[in-house]
């Protein structure tokens, strides 16, 4: 759990989230055209006035859990559906950014296999 390739690992997820969380509240990134699916999906999630800040507050948070390596496991867990979620959305509305999300979702899996030994008892 604690090899240099999963602290990469690790912090390079929690980075990640960090940019992507912050960016979700203060827009610095810009963002190209979106396919009118995906545009008019985030417009109706952006129109409930909170689902976009609890996933930027909950990306944000899982972020500095793992760059600070604070309760590992449990943020990898938290992130799980996020990450899903993530992919699902670039598989049938974005195409364009699906290398982000497998990313994500692949780093997200091999922490949680690096981690397995924790969660074992879950299972049992």
């Amino acid at each position: 759990m604690n090899s240099t390739f999963t602290t990469i690992l690790r912090t390079i997820l929690g980075l990640a989230l960090l940019v992507f969380g912050a960016n979700k509240l203060y827009p610095f990134i810009p963002i190209f055209d979106m396919a009118p699916a995906a545009a008019n999906f985030m417009d109706s999630l952006q129109s409930t006035g909170y689902v976009l800040y609890v996933v930027a507050l909950l990306e944000i948070i899982i972020g500095f859990m793992l760059v600070f390596k604070k309760f590992v496991p449990f943020a990898l867990i938290l992130l799980a559906p996020i990450a899903l979620n993530i992919l699902l959305f670039h598989i049938f509305l974005d195409v364009s950014g699906i290398l982000v999300a497998v990313i994500i979702v692949a780093i997200n899996g091999i922490l949680i296999y690096k981690y397995w030994k924790t969660y074992r008892p879950l299972f049992q």
